[in-house]
């Protein structure tokens, strides 16, 4: 797709950087047709390692080894180069086609990783994603936290299963024993509404009595009360933000970690169809919208009920009529307008988490992809795509503020009106005797103060939709159907997983109607090491997939030690096996934290150890940071060869009992990665290994070869034995003996 995508743009230059790796040599011979053909007419720069392109080339330059690494620090001068050597290649053309198998290219452990593609005649079947119609029950029995809101329904809060509550009904039982904390809240945001109210009530008899000069003694309860009120109300407020941002903050870590757990979960195969934006919106953005159901909904709604009724009772008591009309203005504002202005932003509300987590999504792929993107000229395209997403999510937000902004509005107006009608029915019953001069200014005075605990409830309710999308958006997360059972009462682990049995092994991935692995058997004892190979897409990285519990089988099983894997924890597998894939992630920081992810109490000599065995060591000893230089992201400092290297020394640290090896030697030229495979093969020595490669150099040494084609095994036995026999394992030898001639005869050349 890269290459077809890189001659559609039909540039006069064009630049291919390893176009076959990662390829079968099948696939591999295909590639290099495709380029012979396509760039007739063009000039074609190709930077390879492999020797199949070769023979397309008019001229071929060798750039020898650097005279000393380079330095990945910052500040680090650039090293000088030996001057390359231009070698003729007319004599090879016929070796066009040759090639060597490699790994299949399945489905990663990366979040962004898209699916791999049906083979020929598979019918493929779309997977419940986030936001699908069915993603919303999990289909395992394992609980994933005990928040209350796992997709089990397991936690704390009301019962039965958590498919069957709303979302929101989820986020509340989240609260767990934070209820308390929000129920003094509620209790401290009442006295600051209510103190808000008596100040206002006791201010308004304080001058109305004042003014008729009496003695000062009957005005020092009313001015002690206005003090009173006047301060409690700060305090309360204060104390009300503490304890429910307090128990908002604690609700919302729990609720974030039991959404990590739950990606933990269902990663590395659950997530092929999820994209990075998206799902970084969801575990942050989203997470964070649910603060504002408690703070911004529940508290204030809370607040307003206690509040407005007790202001009621003060009012009927002093007049029946005042009361009626405040009762009434309260109604209107505290309800009718919050509907009404609810219902006018209830799209937009719906429409804005997913228009951020759109958002999030065209930035992730703009950033991520902008080296692509500058070179197909598509940036400005791309930006613009990002400038209407933005775009969206602005008139989203607008609409919803223009409805909040019709609630303002009219909720002012309710509370004039209201404070209009308390006047005239008090100046009626003041004339009527019913009432003193004094209380006048209370009933005409109250509703004003009563009428703050209302005017934020339009735009409650809509924090309300908002965070209802929020939650149905996280608890998509939490339902996700994840492609590993995890035992609710796990197994006792074995003392040792040796023989590892693999019986009558099928498995598929979410989404796919044909085994990507079929009728597998594998029996691994202490120290035995096999080879799995074969062409792309013949189910090898499914095997170790499986094997780590990334994937469940869909028949047969693993034992290790005779002990059902399907009965232990995931984390309790992947302590007895261990994998280096050729996809490892590199963190950004320095060798000698990326090497203690594996061991944290490894000693420098063991770390040193480790980056020898990988052929590593040479190139660190020369560093001045030495084992503190930098990788950058993604190893994003150090060559590909120098990443998976590193990646491989790790696991070697890890000393696991059983490792796998998923294509150890990628990313490097044939020379390194034959003397790469073969010093690993020695290092291994002693210890099971599974090594997954396209590579048959160095496959004399293991016990066992076994030969995948179609999701099947087709061949097994000593290397020996398959080399000899006519066989798919003979044929792949075949094409990378033929591709090893070529390198050979390429530096027979003399350069010009």
């Amino acid at each position: 797709l890269a290459l077809a995508r890189a001659f559609l743009a039909d540039r006069p230059l064009l630049l291919l950087d390893e176009p076959t790796a990662a390829l079968d040599g099948e696939t591999e011979a295909g590639i290099v047709e495709a380029v012979r053909r396509l760039a007739v007419g063009r000039t074609v720069l190709l930077v390879v390692h492999r020797p199949a392109l070769l023979a397309v080339a008019d001229r071929v330059v060798t750039l020898a080894e650097r005279a000393r690494p380079l330095e990945r620090t910052a500040g680090s001068a650039r090293p000088e180069l030996p001057a390359p050597v231009a070698q003729p290649l007319t004599a090879l053309a016929s070796m066009a086609s040759v090639g060597s198998a490699i790994e299949e290219s399945g489905p990663g452990l990366g979040l962004g990783d898209l699916p791999a593609l049906p083979q020929s005649g598979e019918e493929r079947v779309v997977p419940a994603t986030f936001g699908s119609a069915d993603s919303g029950h999990a289909t395992d029995g394992g609980g994933s936290g005990n928040d209350g809101v796992s997709g089990n329904g397991g936690g704390r809060g009301d019962g039965g299963s958590a498919a069957a509550r709303t979302p929101l009904a989820r986020m509340r039982a989240a609260a767990g024993a934070l209820r308390g904390r929000f129920v003094l809240a509620l209790v401290l945001g009442s006295c600051a509404l209510g103190s808000a109210v008596g100040l206002m009530a006791v201010s308004g008899w304080l001058i109305s009595r004042a003014s008729e000069q009496p003695p000062v003694l009957y005005l020092m309860v009313a001015v002690t009360a206005t003090r009173a009120f006047g301060i409690g109300r700060a305090v309360f407020r204060y104390a009300e933000r503490i304890v429910s941002h307090d128990a908002v903050l604690r609700m919302l870590a729990d609720l974030r970690v039991s959404v990590y757990r739950r990606l933990e979960r269902i990663a590395p195969a659950g997530l092929r169809e999820t994209r990075r934006g998206d799902l970084l919106s969801r575990l942050v953005a989203d997470v964070d919208e649910l603060q504002d159901y408690w703070l911004r909904w529940l508290l204030p709604v809370g607040s307003a009920l206690l509040v407005g009724v007790g202001a009621v009772g003060f009012t009927a008591w002093l007049l029946p009529e005042a009361g009626a009309v405040l009762a009434s203005g309260l109604l209107v504002a505290g309800v009718g307008v919050p509907l009404l202005s609810g219902a006018c932003a209830r799209r937009a509300e719906r429409q804005l988490a997913p228009a951020r987590g759109q958002l999030a999504t065209h930035v992730a792929d703009l950033l991520g992809g902008i080296a692509e993107l500058t070179v197909a000229g598509a940036l400005t395209r791309r930006t613009r795509r990002t400038r209407e997403a933005d775009g969206t999510l602005t008139a989203i937000a607008s609409r919803g503020a223009s409805a909040n902004a019709l609630g303002g509005g009219l909720s002012a107006l309710v509370c004039g009106l209201t404070v209009a009608a308390a006047a005239y029915v008090g100046v009626g019953a003041l004339a009527d005797g019913r009432l003193v001069g004094v209380e006048l200014a209370v009933v005409i005075l109250t509703p004003l103060a009563a009428f703050e605990a209302v005017t934020g409830l339009p735009l409650a309710v809509q924090y309300r939709q908002r965070s209802r999308r929020s939650a149905e958006r996280v608890c998509e997360v939490l339902d996700a159907p994840v492609p590993v059972r995890e035992p609710e009462r796990p197994a006792a682990a074995p003392v040792s997983p040796f023989p590892l049995e693999v019986r009558g092994l099928s498995a598929r991935y979410p989404g796919q109607r044909r085994d990507a692995l079929s009728g597998f058997d594998l029996t691994l004892t202490a120290g035995k090491r096999v080879a799995v190979v074969g062409p792309s897409g013949s189910g090898k990285t499914t095997l170790a997939q499986v094997l780590l519990r990334f994937l469940d089988a869909r028949e047969g099983g693993c034992r290790l030690g005779g002990t059902d894997t399907a009965t232990l924890d995931g984390d309790t597998v992947r302590r007895f096996i261990g994998l280096c894939a050729q996809d490892a992630h590199l963190f950004d920081s320095s060798v000698r934290e990326n090497l203690r992810l594996a061991r944290t109490d490894a000693t420098e000599d063991e770390l040193r150890d480790a980056l020898r065995r990988a052929r590593l060591l040479d190139w660190v000893d020369a560093l001045p940071a030495g084992l503190d230089t930098l990788v950058g992201e993604h190893g994003a400092r150090i060559s590909g060869g120098q990443r998976q290297r590193l990646a491989l020394a790790r696991a070697l640290l890890a000393d696991f009992p059983v490792l796998v090896l998923d294509e150890p030697a990628e990313h490097l030229d044939l020379a390194t990665a034959d003397a790469l495979t073969t010093d690993l093969l020695a290092a291994t020595e002693g210890r099971t290994t599974l090594l997954i490669t396209h590579r048959l150099q160095g496959l004399d040494t293991v016990d066992e070869v076994i030969v995948l084609d179609g999701g099947r095994p087709v061949q097994r036995g000593s290397y020996a034995e398959l080399a000899a026999d006519e066989g798919p394992l003979r044929r792949m030898l075949e094409r990378e003996r033929a591709g090893d001639l070529l390198e050979a005869q390429k530096s027979t050349f003399p350069g010009k």
